[in-house]
């Protein structure tokens, strides 16, 4: 698990995901930025959180399929920074499956609230 937030660490000072990315998806850019992503470990369960101003389709699926790898010794560090750095999906891991995956919240800015008075 230490590895694992070593990595997902790195990914806040990135913001080209493209490299977790579904390939054939209509955006006009992989920018995004990440706020918070790390592990938990609740017993026997690992939890990931991640927070961001936006996701690609299938990003948080490929992350934590990625970070799972180099967690269980697959990949190397180094080998995760250059994966992000290829912005090449097939470099990245398979994707986590879907069950366990949830939404736990969309908080969007204070100022989409206000209105002029």
């Amino acid at each position: 698990m230490e590895k694992m937030n070593e990595a997902a660490h790195f990914l806040l000072s990135q913001e080209d995901f493209q490299c977790f990315s579904k390939v054939h998806t209509d955006v006009s850019h992989f920018r995004c930025t990440l706020h918070e992503a790390y592990w938990v470990q609740e017993g026997q369960v690992l939890r990931f959180h991640i927070r961001a101003n936006r996701f690609l389709r299938g990003m948080v699926r490929a992350i934590v399929g990625t970070l799972v790898a180099l967690g269980q010794g697959k990949t190397s560090l180094s080998a995760f920074q250059e994966i992000v750095a290829s912005g090449d999906r097939s470099q990245a891991g398979a994707a986590a499956p879907p069950h366990g995956l949830y939404l736990s919240s969309v908080r969007y800015p204070e100022s989409l609230y206000k209105t002029k008075q």
